[in-house]
């Protein structure tokens, strides 16, 4: 970061190796990700969105398929479950689908890739965490029939996360910093990230019914995944962890078998919410339930490639930001503006080290999850 004015303005210049791999807004990305795909011969599958982006432009879940629609084995990757995180994402989709050697070794290896790019399209337009309805798509995976999972933690919180004004008085701060006092970092980033479904003006909201994004990613996984036996999932994500590594969090159920086979393909440094090795607190509700749903015959094996960029307090005073203008819309132009940068600065870093960083990662997950795929 050393040496640059803006170190996390958005910028065209990209990585080392591929500098438009990335891009500055969700239009920019989607048409460089319609044009990837073209330059493959490949088909784009266009799930339109209801809502217009931020610029006035058609948003969609944008699907293609590299590889033979009948192959056994399939490996799907997926960006911006949580919007704004798709600036990370879509880049090393776009960098993928440019990249002839790695195309090439998942055909060889009889590997299909399904690219899902921007699940939540709306937040990757509006530079938002949630989706249109305000919710968190990863905890919008529940079974709406039954009750819903209840967070005391959170509402106890709830009004000292999002205060009259922005930013927050020194009563406010106060009171935020005792509590993190008192209980732990831990305890606080838990608390607000766990999710919740009382609240739907706050944050981490699961939602009392399934979003667009949770119906559309299930029609997709209907139309594409019936003939999968085996399933590779790898989800990218980022804000949590130190800056530029990308932690591999095991994205299955509670299952012995499958964590076992997840290390052997990802290393054993793979951590998981079930024993408490992530830096992510238990959930529920979570996108990749969908894959055992939809895709009942296949065996799945998923993570969320989950990379760092700010330290916890800071991504979690940027989300509260971000919901306090959300229900704001008065707020002045300067300060709107200041938020939003926030929120992308917790999500985003814009230096050509932690792009590098993120696709090597990346393509080398990708690259383990086909061998572990067409492994007999």
């Amino acid at each position: 970061m050393a040496g640059q004015a803006h170190p996390n303005r958005l910028t065209e210049q990209g990585m080392n190796h591929h500098p438009t791999d990335f891009s500055s807004s969700y239009a920019q990305a989607r048409d460089k990700f319609l044009r990837a795909a073209q330059a493959a011969g490949l088909t784009v599958d266009a799930n339109l969105h209801p809502l217009t982006g931020r610029d006035g432009e058609a948003l969609a879940m944008d699907v293609v398929l590299d590889g033979d629609p009948n192959a056994h084995c399939l490996l799907v990757i997926s960006s911006a479950c949580h919007g704004v995180e798709g600036y990370c994402g879509s880049g090393v989709q776009i960098h993928a689908l440019q990249n002839t050697a790695w195309r090439d070794a998942a055909r060889a290896q009889g590997v299909a890739v399904l690219y899902i790019h921007a699940l939540n399209p709306h937040g990757f337009s509006h530079v938002r965490r949630v989706t249109h309805e305000n919710v968190d798509i990863n905890r919008n995976f529940q079974d709406f029939s039954k009750p819903l999972p209840d967070n005391p933690a959170y509402r106890e919180i709830h009004d000292l996360l999002l205060p009259e004004v922005w930013p927050p008085d020194a009563a406010n701060a106060q009171a935020t910093a005792q509590y993190i006092a008192e209980r732990g970092m831990k305890a606080f980033q838990a608390a607000v990230s766990q999710g919740q479904h009382e609240f739907p003006e706050g944050l981490f909201f699961g939602g009392q019914a399934p979003t667009w994004s949770n119906q559309t990613l299930r029609a997709v996984l209907q139309k594409y995944g019936q003939q999968a036996q085996r399933m590779a999932w790898i989800d990218l994500h980022t804000g949590l962890g130190p800056s530029g590594v990308g932690e591999r969090i095991f994205a299955c159920a509670d299952d012995a078998a499958a964590y076992t086979r997840a290390k052997t393909w990802w290393g054993q440094g793979i951590t998981s919410i079930y024993d408490g090795s992530s830096a992510s607190p238990f959930l529920t509700g979570l996108m990749w339930m969908a894959a055992y749903q939809e895709c009942p015959q296949a065996e799945y094996t998923g993570i969320a490639l989950e990379y760092g960029t700010q330290a916890p307090d800071q991504v979690i005073y940027a989300l509260r930001g971000d919901h306090w203008l959300h229900l704001h819309p008065e707020a002045p132009e300067a300060l709107r503006q200041q938020i939003k940068q926030d929120l992308m600065d917790a999500f985003y870093v814009d230096t050509d080290a932690w792009r590098s960083q993120i696709v090597e990662q990346a393509m080398d997950a990708m690259h383990q999850a086909v061998t572990g795929l067409s492994a007999a």
